[in-house]
């Protein structure tokens, strides 16, 4: 029997996990990875991710190649499949040989049959240009499938951006996201940090605590990050403290705080005076950011357990910044099972939910008061819709700014960030 290297042998457990069991393809990928060493480690995340974004695609060249659907495969012969295909047609810098035959050993291991996946795994390196070549996005069903994401999601996206654009957009989804990291100003400076990074980096365009890194980074295992210099995020999440503006000294409220991102960037930019009452409903999640906030040296940080969607008794805020939850359309480049996990049914019902969130946002606020809401979605239903139902009902705020940042076009998550100021 061939070895089987630790990093594909990772990325067949991961995959098991996600489409069997239901797991989170980035908890299932730390707990698996976690004794692998930094190369074997980043080998792994490209082809877990990688298999978990184009399942659709290789499930439909694997219809294509057997005559036969995917769902009637044993489930281990299924994951080999994926993760050969997505080796030989997908991946730059692996040897196809090796992805056939590390492909068929893993089946084996699991205790299937592995000649089907020789067979068809051999037949793609034969046919690899044919393959691609019959992939066509000119039509929404023919983008799902060449981009890998539902049909409806596909749908939606030619609705709502246009034609054009929505290709755009799903050809860069399964493309790595851009590593950006914001320094803490709290701790140290951005030329300091640039300067002691080992990897290459740049400033983020119009942000100036952010910094673009030109390679990967083991960011928890480094010594700035566990002194609080820096943080792990991505330049359209650190757009949304400065849509809010918080100053020195304001009292600011924020609603589904975790994990603390934007909570310790507020208190940078606040430079740690003042007060930011941060809200999360999961105790688990409070007590992480209660933890990040001292890592950040965030102390004007008070955490609460409580429910965004309950009216406050302790306003009016100068600010308020709400992060609801969102289907996170706009992250599908780092959040691989995102697009399967989303759903109409599911944004629907996130609409209502962001909706009362807003509400209670508004009514801790006084006259002058702004109010930021922000989602890491592209879906009208998350963003503008509920932007505009808001002020249809409630003529005393007045909406001052709001943009949407998109992946193909913006080279980060996609987000939408809408400043409102209560009217007097």
């Amino acid at each position: 029997m061939n070895a089987i290297s630790p990093a594909r042998e990772c990325a067949f457990v991961v995959l098991r996990r996600v489409f069997e069991q239901g797991a989170y393809a980035d908890r299932a990928f730390a707990s698996e990875a976690a004794d692998l060493d930094p190369r074997d480690r980043a080998l792994a995340m490209r082809l877990t991710y990688g298999a978990v974004q184009r399942k659709a695609t290789l499930d439909a060249i694997t219809r294509r190649l057997t005559g036969r659907s995917p769902r009637r495969l044993q489930p281990a012969l299924r994951a080999a499949l994926r993760l050969g295909l997505l080796q030989i047609l997908f991946m730059d810098g692996v040897a196809d040989h090796a992805a056939v035959n590390e492909s068929v050993e893993l089946a084996k291991v699991a205790g299937s049959p592995a000649g089907l996946v020789n067979a068809v795994l051999r037949r793609a390196v034969r046919e690899k240009e044919e393959v691609l070549a019959e992939l066509d996005d000119s039509t929404p069903a023919g983008a799902a499938e060449a981009h890998s994401v539902p049909v409806w999601l596909a749908t939606q996206l030619w609705q709502e951006l246009g034609a054009g654009e929505a290709r755009a957009l799903l050809r860069v989804i399964n493309e790595p996201a851009e590593s950006a990291i914001r320094v803490n100003t709290l701790v140290t400076s951005p030329a300091q940090v640039s300067r002691d990074l080992p990897v290459h980096n740049s400033p983020a365009p119009g942000i100036p605590e952010g910094l673009v890194l030109g390679g990967p980074l083991a960011l928890e295992d480094s010594e700035m990050w566990r002194e609080g210099a820096i943080m792990g995020q991505s330049r359209g999440s650190m757009a949304v403290a400065h849509a809010l503006d918080p100053q020195p000294g304001d009292r600011v409220l924020e609603l589904c705080s975790a994990p603390g991102a934007k909570t310790t960037h507020m208190a940078a930019l606040m430079e740690a005076r003042g007060e930011i009452v941060a809200v999360e409903r999961n105790p688990r999640r409070a007590r992480s950011l209660e933890e990040t906030c001292v890592r950040m040296r965030a102390g004007c940080v008070r955490v609460e357990v409580a429910d965004a969607s309950e009216a406050r008794m302790d306003g009016p805020f100068a600010g308020v910044l709400l992060d609801p939850p969102c289907s996170g359309l706009g992250t599908l480049q780092s959040r691989p099972d995102i697009r399967w996990r989303a759903s109409p049914e599911q944004i629907e019902a996130l609409a209502r939910l962001q909706r009362g969130m807003l509400e209670a946002a508004a009514a801790a606020t006084a006259a002058g008061s702004v109010v930021v809401y922000s989602v890491c979605t592209i879906s009208r239903a998350e963003t503008v819709s509920v932007i505009e139902g808001f002020l249809s009902d409630h003529g005393a705020f007045g909406l001052e700014d709001a943009f949407q940042l998109l992946p193909h076009r913006d080279g980060t998550d996609g987000f939408y960030v809408a400043r409102l100021r209560r009217s007097g």
